[in-house]
């Protein structure tokens, strides 16, 4: 007998459900999308239950659930709210709010490939947003030192901490980037910078940057001009850009795209595979 259709459940804590991430899922080969916005903690419930007790337990690895969103904490929340309903049967499931997870595990793994990120010092800007807070845990699980920047230096302090619940022997670091003359303090010694700030912020000028002699890789994933880290542009992908090796975001969206499609087929390998960060990150080593 055949296997059954794949399904995945899109679950969007928007109004609207992202066409976006409903069009990679077709494209990572699922056969049917089922789509539905304005979920919360409390109507998720019957959805779930929808995915779990409509097939026979050998085929529930051909039903997946995919959260997004742009609320990451929102999406945090219907994950935890998807665990707990699904006792004792499961299915696999994703989160990827606002393209959080994947958009950050594309960002440390481009700084892999040119630097030990066990011993790199590292900044990250508008380290308490959704993808900044994910890029600081990936760098701080690899060992290396880094700091969290924002312009509410208590914001970067609790996500130091939130860091250190997970990661006790986390080496972070929480800074204040609230005015221009915190810049090069801010950029001392650092190895490798990225920008994750709002769209349209210039977080780094250029003078700034060049004024420091440690930075080897810069990374931007502002995709809004002006550019987040000022020199940085949009397509770039690994060149010199100034003296360093640059990012922009299309120059790690294409190894985003990878990773979310990688996912996305994952989830139908097994009925019981939870894909958050650390998972994501996984998946983004593997590629070239």
């Amino acid at each position: 007998m055949p296997d059954k259709p794949t399904i995945l459940l899109q679950l969007d804590t928007d109004a609207l459900p992202s066409v976006f991430d409903r069009v990679v899922a077709v494209d990572s080969g699922v056969q049917h999308v089922f789509s539905y916005g304005g979920i919360t903690p409390e109507n998720v419930v019957p959805l779930v239950h929808g995915c779990i007790f409509t097939r026979g337990p050998a085929d529930l690895k051909h039903t997946a659930i995919f959260v997004g969103g742009s609320d990451v904490l929102a999406g945090e929340a219907i994950v935890h709210a998807i665990r707990a309903a699904m006792n004792p049967f499961t299915v696999s499931v994703m989160l990827d709010s606002n393209g959080a997870n994947t958009t950050a595990a594309a960002a440390v793994r481009a700084a892999s490939r040119h630097l030990d990120l066990s011993k790199t010092t590292s900044l990250v800007l508008g380290g308490t947003g959704p993808v900044g807070q994910r890029v600081a845990r990936l760098l701080a699980r690899h060992g290396g030192h880094v700091r969290i920047g924002s312009r509410e230096k208590a914001r970067a302090v609790a996500v130091a901490a939130a860091i250190r619940v997970d990661l006790p022997h986390a080496n972070v670091e929480a800074i204040s980037t609230a005015v221009k003359t915190d810049g090069p303090s801010a950029l001392e010694g650092r190895e490798l910078v990225v920008a994750a700030g709002a769209a349209g912020a210039l977080l780094l000028p250029e003078k700034i940057r060049a004024a420091c002699k440690t930075v080897k890789v810069a990374i931007d994933l502002n995709g809004v001009p002006p550019a987040g880290i000022e020199g940085i542009g949009l397509t770039d992908k690994g060149i010199d850009c100034g003296g360093v090796i640059g990012y922009g975001a299309l120059g790690v969206g294409g190894t985003k795209m990878k990773i979310h499609r990688a996912a996305i087929q994952q989830l139908f390998e097994r009925n019981d595979i939870i894909f958050d960060i650390d998972q994501i990150y996984a998946l983004a080593e593997l590629q070239p």
